[in-house]
């Protein structure tokens, strides 16, 4: 039986201070690190046989730490990385709240009908994903894919077969959390995942 492994990472600076942080790479915060040494205990005795990352930070550390423990390489995949909000990012939610009232309502009601300037729809995010994660997810057995949020709720959503109302508009993750999506009997002769027959449980 197969197995998807998503694993958060630590929080950064900007998860700590509810700004939006997108495509930017930041490291690992004080109580990120700390979330980290718990992640690799808490997946210590987990077997992992393929281990991907989102090629931003702090997903590549996080995904870097756990192989290193357990002598794996880590394949990032090009294509995973987080959601592009262009010229919000580095805002607080609050920022954008206060200079787009109108924008900020329609954005926590409709998601996907909102593109920040410079940056991607959510419509966008989630075909880029969806195509980025064809390849891994044919493959059999342990699997861990390692991305922060919103980027790791859209994987949740690609994987699950979720709606794209079904993601939240802005991140509401976890930090420093993991989560087993666990193969059913509807995986095809091909490999691939049949994915509204996975289900999830998440590890805090």
């Amino acid at each position: 039986m197969a197995h998807i492994y998503l694993i958060r990472p630590g929080c950064t600076d900007f998860d700590e201070q509810h700004r939006i942080q997108g495509k930017l790479d930041l490291p690992l915060s004080a109580r990120g690190e700390q979330q980290l040494a718990k992640l690799q205990l808490d997946l210590a005795e987990v077997q992992i046989d393929v281990l991907y990352s989102s090629p931003c930070e702090p997903a590549r550390s996080t995904a870097a730490a756990l192989g290193a423990t357990r002598g794996l390489a880590v394949k990032e995949i090009e294509t995973l990385y987080n959601v592009d909000h262009g010229l919000w990012q580095g805002l607080t939610v609050d920022d954008v709240k206060r200079k787009h009232p109108k924008v900020f309502k329609q954005w926590q009601e409709s998601p996907d009908s909102i593109c920040p300037p410079g940056g991607e729809t959510l419509a966008e995010a989630v075909d880029r994903v969806r195509k980025a994660l064809e390849k891994p997810l044919k493959k059999k057995g342990h699997l861990a894919i390692v991305a922060a949020d919103p980027l790791a709720a859209i994987i949740c959503a690609v994987v699950r077969g979720t709606t794209l109302e079904a993601i939240p508009a802005a991140c509401e993750g976890v930090c420093g959390s993991w989560e087993i999506l666990t193969e059913n009997t509807g995986k095809t002769s091909s490999g691939e995942f049949a994915a509204s027959d996975l289900a999830a449980v998440r590890h805090k």
